[in-house]
């Protein structure tokens, strides 16, 4: 055999062996597996346990379902939302407000994570008051790219939301219809990936190909006890989920984890922190990243997964995506009343969202739609 036909035999031969592997590397793996994610397990050494501050006024016995708001100064006036206290009890979080040590009352122990410790302080204050009724929670701003409306109005979405029906049949539900910027497509890579891997490495400035490469170890950090294998992912299982961390949930889905448990997830978060707020230094690499803003994404992951319905085994990770990705047809008609729209493909529908140009509505946005 001539030498140059020779070498070309063998780069092909090294070609096929390479691409077999990177195939079997990322092979599709089996969706019925089941999770321990059934509880929250992470211990902080920390000695600095924040107390109470977070107290909501008038929650105790009330019959509305809870609004809790995430809402910082950049997000504007909220007197968009005293309408909203018809349908809901407002429970309105100015993260970033100075503290006031001397009230117990819609506080939070740090800025950090961003809208996730405005929810979290929420239910370790108000744990015994969650009403009956259930509890949305949202952002601050009133218009948002991720809001889930042709003019992308919170105060719209959230008046035409049914509370009752969007939490059947699974107790959660993400306010999201619109599959674009969450994990819904299965054109998204999964999470620990080889894929998802170089995407972090060639773009690391981009926060959510960061949050969803650390979004494993987290798990394991959060969920594992010792015998880690029944809370980590493998390469290739996918987290199927709407983004953006607003979302509505039942009382007996919050009450399927004890208060201790959402401590010990704040905790997670304040342990991780640069800021000096409850640092606890010898937690190292299982606390949350020093980056708020992977932080508070990776926590944007974990709300869908902390209210599913539970298995005897844990967490079945099918279920859990089907439950997370219903169809935009579906989604638009149980939660606002939008039915009978065109949808011709199962993440979105005929004129009800678009994402804007570069995430990012034009700066006169609300002044040209009161």
């Amino acid at each position: 055999m001539p030498r140059k036909v020779q070498r070309s035999l063998i780069q092909v031969i090294s070609f096929l062996i390479i691409l077999c592997i990177i195939i079997f590397l990322n092979r599709p793996q089996s969706t019925t597996k089941s999770f321990s994610w059934a509880r929250i397990r992470y211990k902080t050494s920390s000695s600095i346990i924040p107390e109470a501050r977070g107290i909501c006024p008038g929650l105790a016995g009330s019959t509305k379902p809870a609004l809790v708001v995430s809402h910082v100064t950049a997000d504007g006036d909220a007197t968009w939302l005293d309408p909203l206290a018809a349908h809901y009890h407002l429970c309105i979080y100015h993260v970033d407000a100075p503290a006031d040590k001397s009230s117990k009352v819609l506080q939070v122990p740090a800025n950090r994570g961003h809208e996730a410790m405005a929810y979290l302080t929420f239910l370790i204050d108000n744990y015994a008051d969650i009403p009956s009724a259930g509890a949305v929670f949202v952002h601050g701003t009133r218009f948002a790219w991720h809001n889930d409306s042709p003019d992308y109005d919170n105060a719209r979405l959230l008046r035409a939301l049914d509370v009752k029906r969007a939490l059947q049949p699974a107790g959660y539900h993400n306010l999201r219809c619109d599959w674009s910027a969450g994990t819904c497509p299965a054109s998204v890579p999964a999470q620990g990936s080889l894929e998802m891997k170089l995407s972090s490495a060639v773009s690391p400035w981009s926060a959510r190909a960061a949050s969803d490469r650390a979004l494993p170890a987290a798990l394991r950090h959060l969920f594992g006890a010792g015998d880690e294998d029944v809370v980590q992912l493998a390469r290739n299982d996918a987290v199927r989920a709407q983004c953006c961390a607003q979302f509505v949930v039942a009382q007996e889905r919050v009450w399927q984890h004890s208060r201790e448990e959402y401590i010990a997830l704040r905790q997670w978060l304040l342990d991780g922190s640069d800021d000096g707020v409850a640092r606890n230094p010898q937690s190292g690499s299982r606390a949350a990243p020093g980056d708020d803003r992977v932080a508070g994404r990776i926590v944007s992951y974990l709300w869908h997964i902390l209210f599913a319905r539970l298995g005897e085994e844990g967490v079945d990770l099918g279920e859990l995506n089907r439950d997370s990705c219903p169809t935009a047809q579906d989604c638009y008609c149980r939660l606002y009343g939008r039915c009978s729209l065109t949808c011709k493909k199962p993440g979105s529908c005929q004129g009800q969202y678009a994402v804007p140009k570069y995430y990012k509505l034009p700066e006169d946005w609300e002044k040209t739609h009161p």
